[in-house]
Order: structure tokens, then C-alpha cells, then sequence
């Protein structure tokens, strides 16, 4: 690998430990170097990481990282997760300590993105729902990893994410080897807090990660400024640069990257929003954080009804709470209105047929009344026979559905609609 120096002479068909033999070069960090190489005990490949020592580094200092290193491979060997790496063995030549691990067959994170470009944002949430699990399963064990970001985030070829190189974690009690005020870490990816010289914490970890997704869907990350200075300072004093291509994996980010560590998501809420999104849209996934179903600050007999808010990605935390009674369904408006007009219809059907209700006085029929006012007056005169003409638009009555006798001759004149006219013939006779 050309600008690599092997010290001590170390190279491509070294043997360590007379059992492990170097191949090629993996990748280089701050640390050291990842060697491809083959365990010729066993009769399998396997990565080996090679600690460089500094060259302004005493044997002091040296002695410092030596047992930094070993601490590393014994927090490391201490998980047991799909997406964390898995630790073999320790071994010592030349005086430095050489951890071997398992070999996966992958680009990186940083690869990927750097090959081909930014991801879709449901594929950084599948990335990011495995490291999630590392990360949860190495702080259970009280492991901090303290560089997370997208060159340690192996993508193999089985579509397997593992999490590696936990080359500076740190077991939560201990005390620090690293000089006082010192910052470990890639500058883009270390958390506010940290940054202003504070201890890590499990959510420095969860801020790193979502730097990571970050730079997965937006191809560069939140704060950087173009040198490792610039970057550092913006991180401890700015708010991330919105993202524009996250889609619905911003309110992940947007949770991950709150500058108080008090505030930020909860590995759980992560999980959560990233199964979300993840399974894009439609994919039927419960909602990414449990929505209240009840309050107990409602009245006796009342409930709440949870809503997703309009324009938001399925599962966002946000809900929107409204009281209702239980057991009530909300009105059909649609039926409504032919609900009334289906009572008008019958009413006035009803009034009607009141109103031409036939009544017989010395063997003649009786004229429908011209209005409530005329019926209550023909009632109260013993129903007497009318002398006049029935008075027009009485008869409209009887288009309404009426079922009575109409009080008109056969041959009455009507209009076009059907109604009967008065005419001087329709006058019954006087007695």
C-alpha cells in the first residue's frame, strides 16, 4: 500500500506468533494497520491490527498505549453481537501487541459512499439499525466505542454491517491513559460534550452514529469546515448544517444531533424511527415510538384517540391527542342530508293527507281547505258546503303524495306539471 511504513520490518509473509502470516494491507487508521492474513493453525483468514507506535512517543508512552491496546482487545472480546467484530487472540512480537480478529469480506462505510456515492435514506437505516445494536450491546457491557463513524462500519458482502476498531474504546470506569485534555477521536465525528473536553458518555457514542448516518445520505458531514480545527470548533459551538437529501430519516438525524447530551434520542427511540424508516413507506411497521392510547388527566369516561400529524414519515413521535367518548362513533356527515330531506318528505306527506282528509255532510264531498286557518273555520261551521270556487294553489297539497279523493270534475284544466286549475265549473252547486 504505497505511503505505508512498515517499522521493524514488518511486511507482506511476516509470521506472528509462528501462527499467523501476514498477506496484504486492509486499511490504516490512527491507531495502526488491519493486515489481511492467515491463521495457519486453524486454516482460516483473518484481519490482524498492528499497533504503530508514534515516533515523539518514550518508552513511558509507549507502555501507555501497549496497555491501551490490550484493553481494547479485552473490552472487544467481551461482546457478542452480529454487528460487533469478534476478537480471536492477543499476541506480543517486537514488543507491541498485535489483536487478531475475525476477516469479513466488505468495503466500508466510507467507501461506499466515497465509490458510489450517497445513499437512499431506508438503506442508512438498515445500515444504522445494525451498529445500533453494537453499540447497545457494548454499553450493556459498560463499553464506550468513542469513534464511531463511517470508516470503522464494515458493509460485507452477505449484507452483514459489522462495527470495528475499537482501537480507542474505553471500559466505563476506568481510568484514562490519554494525557490530560487530550481529545481522542476524528474531529468530525466527536460529540459536543466532548469537545469541550467532557468525558464520553453512551450518547457521545449515539451522536457519533448519527453523524455517521448523516454522511451516509448527505455524502459529507454535519460540520465540516475543510481542516480538523475548523471542524472541532464548529462542532462545539454551531448547530449541523440541515440536511437536504434525508428525507425521512431527518427526524432521526435531527434527534441525534441535539447538542444536549440529555436531550438527544435514546438508543430505543433510534431503534424505533430507524425500523420506521428502514422498511419505507407502506412497509407496515408498528409506529416508531409507542403512541398514547389513554390519559389519565381526561374526565371519568372520556379517552384519547392517538393521530399520526399530517406530512410527517409513519412513526414520528409527534401525536396529536383528541378526547372523545368511548364506545361513540364520530357523526357520517355524508349521510345527513338525505336523512332530512327523507323526513321532509314524510312530514309533508303526512300534513297533507291531514289536510284532504275527506268529510261527508248531506251525501257531498267536502272542498279541501285553502289553508289550516280555512279547515279550523269549515270544522267549527258544522262542515256546511262551500259556496265559492276553491281558492288558487290549494290543490298543491295533493302533488305532494296526498291519497285522498281530489275535490275537482275530470274535466278540470291543469298545467303542464299536472296540477288542477279552478275553473267556474269545478264550484259545487249550491243545496
Amino acid at each position: 500500500m504505497r505511503g505505508v511504513a512498515f517499522p521493524m520490518a514488518t511486511g507482506p509473509g511476516q509470521l506472528l506468533a509462528g501462527r499467523y502470516r501476514l498477506r496484504a494491507v486492509l486499511g490504516q487508521g490512527g491507531m495502526g494497520i488491519v493486515w489481511h492474513a492467515h491463521d495457519e493453525l486453524l486454516g482460516r483468514d483473518v484481519a490482524v491490527k498492528e499497533v504503530l507506535w508514534p515516533p515523539e512517543l518514550n518508552a513511558s508512552e509507549q507502555q501507555v498505549l501497549f496497555r491501551r491496546t490490550v484493553r481494547e482487545a479485552r473490552a472487544a472480546a467481551r461482546l457478542n453481537h452480529p454487528a460487533a467484530v469478534t476478537v480471536f487472540d492477543v499476541v506480543e512480537e517486537g514488543g507491541r501487541p498485535w489483536i487478531v480478529m475475525e476477516f469479513v469480506r466488505s468495503r466500508s462505510l466510507a467507501q461506499v459512499v466515497r465509490e458510489d456515492g450517497p445513499l437512499p435514506p431506508s438503506q442508512a437505516a438498515r445500515i444504522g439499525l445494525q451498529v445500533l445494536g453494537a453499540l447497545a450491546a457494548a454499553h450493556a457491557a459498560g463499553i464506550l466505542h468513542r469513534d464511531v463513524k463511517p470508516g470503522n462500519v464494515l458493509l460485507a458482502e452477505d449484507d452483514r454491517v459489522v462495527l470495528t476498531d475499537f482501537g480507542i474504546a474505553a471500559l466505563l470506569g476506568d481510568a484514562t491513559l490519554t494525557a490530560s485534555g487530550a481529545v481522542i477521536g476524528s474531529a468530525a465525528y466527536i460529540a459536543p460534550e466532548r469537545a469541550h473536553g467532557g468525558p464520553a458518555e453512551p450518547a457521545s457514542d449515539l451522536w457519533s452514529l448519527g453523524v455517521t448516518l448523516y454522511e451516509a445520505v448527505e455524502g459529507r458531514t454535519p460540520h465540516e469546515r475543510g481542516g480538523a480545527i475548523q471542524t472541532l470548533l464548529a462542532v462545539a459551538t454551531e448547530e449541523p448544517d440541515p440536511p437536504q437529501r434525508a428525507g425521512p430519516l431527518a427526524p432521526v438525524l435531527e434527534g441525534l444531533l441535539r447538542r444536549d447530551p440529555a436531550s438527544r434520542l435514546t438508543a430505543d427511540d433510534a431503534g424505533r424511527l430507524l425500523r420506521a424508516v428502514a422498511a419505507g413507506p407502506g412497509g407496515g411497521t408498528q409506529p416508531a415510538v409507542p403512541l398514547p392510547t389513554s390519559r389519565p388527566d381526561l374526565a371519568d369516561g372520556a379517552r384519547t384517540q392517538a393521530l399520526g400529524p399530517p406530512g410527517r414519515p409513519p412513526g414520528y413521535p409527534s401525536t396529536v391527542l383528541v378526547a372523545g367518548n368511548p364506545g361513540r362513533k364520530p357523526p357520517r356527515r355524508r349521510y345527513l342530508a338525505p336523512l332530512i330531506a327523507l323526513a321532509g318528505l314524510l312530514i309533508a306527506g303526512l300534513v297533507a293527507a291531514l289536510l284532504l282528509m275527506p268529510g261527508r255532510t248531506s251525501g257531498h264531498h267536502q272542498p279541501p281547505a285553502a289553508s289550516p286557518g280555512s279547515a279550523s273555520s269549515a270544522a267549527s261551521a258544522g262542515a256546511s258546503a262551500a259556496a265559492s270556487a276553491t281558492p288558487p294553489g290549494s290543490a298543491a297539497a295533493t302533488s305532494a303524495g296526498s291519497a285522498g279523493p281530489s275535490a275537482s270534475p275530470s274535466g278540470a284544466a291543469s298545467t303542464g306539471g299536472g296540477t288542477p286549475q279552478p275553473t267556474a265549473a269545478n264550484a259545487d252547486p249550491s243545496p
